[in-house]
């Protein structure tokens, strides 16, 4: 379905499209792999063709690092996105953010809210500041309520938003 028959060059022609969850296990890759969790649709850049569902492994196999790290960002924020709907108590910790996650966020229009007038760079380059630091314990009593109410009033409306349509189950 690319363009070119030269695998090299016939790999560079895709890019991840969507993401979907699916916690029945129910469907497979194109390759035939079965019990998929993560359904990725690709599509060439070159003729327009899709391809899906495809696994994060098949990804892995096109052997191009921004396609992993792409296909992690999703996968993160579907585990994000959970933890938020489940009530858990979100830190800014490795374990539901990282500064990839927090740069899609921002392109995307996530820390983009009526509070900060639409234009959420200021809340976006505070997060990461507080994500990079090495000593969390010395993040104050009020950087730790401006991060929840980031994590509340921006990334939590935006990930119902986006993600809540794309989970199969």
């Amino acid at each position: 379905m690319s363009q070119s028959s030269d695998w090299d060059t016939a790999v560079a022609e895709w890019e991840i499209a969507d993401c979907e969850e699916d916690d029945t296990l129910s469907e497979s890759c194109v390759c035939g792999k079965e019990h998929l969790y993560y359904l990725f649709t690709i599509e060439n850049a070159i003729n327009g063709n899709t391809l899906f569902p495809i696994g994060s492994s098949c990804i892995k196999k096109f052997g191009r690092d921004d396609l992993d790290d792409e296909a992690a960002v999703r996968e993160k924020m579907f585990k994000l996105y959970h933890a938020v709907e489940d009530n858990h108590f979100i830190s800014l910790s490795p374990e539901f953010f990282s500064r990839k996650l927090l740069k899609k966020l921002y392109d995307e229009g996530a820390f983009d809210c009526e509070y900060n007038g639409y234009d959420g760079y200021d809340d976006y380059e505070f997060i990461l500041k507080m994500f990079n630091k090495r000593d969390k314990s010395s993040i104050t009593l009020g950087q730790q309520k401006k991060i929840r109410a980031i994590i509340v009033a921006s990334i939590r409306p935006y990930l119902r938003n986006q993600l809540a349509r794309k989970i199969n189950g």
